[in-house]
């Protein structure tokens, strides 16, 4: 059975690109455009995985990640953050926001399908 990975991305550009090679993996993919979004999808599917964009409208990825990991039903599920973040400093403040991973934008698409194998398997 394919995983399933929740993307969770408000740039259209970065969605199309993520969500190309993640299907090219083998995952199947379901997409949200804002952190609302994402934790109310998260909470009803249960992804195997989510990836996370950090700066989004309506709820920012830090906020969506806090309450993922603070919910019984969803804590588990390995919490991949992408960020234009990329200043020093901001890798630990996002995995002290509960991320499981961090990949800093522009994504590396070679270094992307390896961190998701590192998290959930393949």
């Amino acid at each position: 059975m394919r995983k399933t990975i929740l993307l969770v991305e408000d740039n259209e550009a970065n969605r199309t690109l993520v969500h190309d090679i993640l299907s090219h993996h083998g995952y199947e993919v379901i997409v949200a455009v804002n952190g609302e979004e994402g934790v109310r999808l998260a909470m009803e599917l249960i992804p195997d995985m989510i990836i996370m964009d950090i700066q989004m409208p309506v709820m920012n990825g830090f906020a969506a990640i806090s309450m993922l990991k603070k919910n019984p039903q969803t804590r588990d599920i390995k919490v991949l953050a992408i960020t234009s973040f990329a200043m020093g400093g901001d890798r630990e403040r996002v995995m002290a926001s509960g991320a499981d991973g961090y990949l800093s934008k522009p994504i590396n698409t070679r270094e992307l399908p390896g961190l998701i194998v590192g998290l959930i398997g393949s």
